[in-house]
């Protein structure tokens, strides 16, 4: 695994490859880098076996932050289609650090990998870069307090939150989803995901891969965590299921069904319940 920073405000991160040419401008902007504020964001690009392409990766810090000081961190995954910096455009993300001290990481899913491990793709293996490379990585680099450590996602990424939660729930605190698809065979074949598991005709194939089957492995778990979504959303009838599969398993899950719909509307007033519930759980 190989990473580099392409584009930091914190000085002593600052990596960039000179161009003769183009010195001039780089020390402008190295200027620049070295007066903006310490708790800027960051931008890192991973290199790696598991992924087809570099993943960029957005880390918004608070105005608080210091190495030494261990605060949570956040991971909050994109949907169908997005990039790292959807969250970034529907939050204004470095608000909500300084609001709630939370180190802010946004990875980016290459558009539609689910942040799974696909069974057909040998380049888009998700859960392998995140739990071996970018968790680590990123624990070594910001030092959050390992014991408040939290995942969230909407849409597809409320799927991949509550995915890797459920994959390795001792590296999390909590975990949110907002509007996720519980069930991916009620997501149908137009988000590419045949292409990543295989037909959705063979049997039980989607299933596995689906947090409503998922969520069965949490059994006898006391792990809190939370998920919504909007009653207009056309994955609403998935998350209702989950939560009826949740109280059957005696899991300790909150669900808050409400109005809204599938769009950055419903999102931008959904995340900041998770952060609410998250900075309940820490205090």
């Amino acid at each position: 695994m190989m990473r580099f920073d392409i584009f930091s405000k914190k000085f002593n991160t600052l990596t960039i490859l000179l161009k003769p040419h183009k010195i001039n401008t780089y020390i402008g902007v190295l200027f620049l880098l070295i007066s903006a504020p310490a708790y800027a964001q960051d931008t890192l690009i991973y290199k790696s076996e598991y992924l087809s392409k570099p993943d960029t990766v957005l880390i918004f810090k608070p105005q608080n932050f210091s190495p030494a000081k261990s605060l949570p961190l956040v991971y909050l995954l994109h949907g169908y289609g997005g990039n790292y910096n959807q969250w970034n455009s529907i939050i204004d993300a470095q608000k909500q650090a300084d609001k709630y001290g939370f180190i802010l990481v946004c990875p980016d899913a290459n558009l539609n990998s689910w942040y799974i491990n696909s069974p057909v793709k040998s380049k888009s293996q998700f859960q392998n870069f995140f739990f071996s490379e970018l968790y680590p990585d990123i624990l070594k680099k910001y030092h959050p307090n390992q014991k408040q450590i939290f995942i969230s996602g909407l849409s597809m990424g409320g799927q991949g939150a509550l995915n890797l939660f459920i994959q390795k729930p001792e590296l999390f605190l909590s975990a949110g989803s907002s509007s996720g698809v519980m069930d991916l065979k009620k997501s149908s074949d137009k988000y590419g995901l045949t292409s990543l598991i295989g037909p959705s005709t063979e049997a039980g194939l989607w299933d596995d891969f689906s947090v409503l089957k998922l969520v069965e492995k949490l059994k006898g778990s006391e792990k809190p965590f939370i998920f919504d979504c909007g009653t207009l959303d056309p994955f609403h009838r998935g998350n209702v299921d989950l939560m009826e599969k949740c109280a059957t398993l005696n899991l300790a899950a909150t669900f808050i069904s409400q109005p809204g719909k599938h769009d950055r509307q419903y999102w931008k007033k959904s995340i900041e319940k998770h952060f609410d519930f998250f900075t309940a759980l820490i205090k």
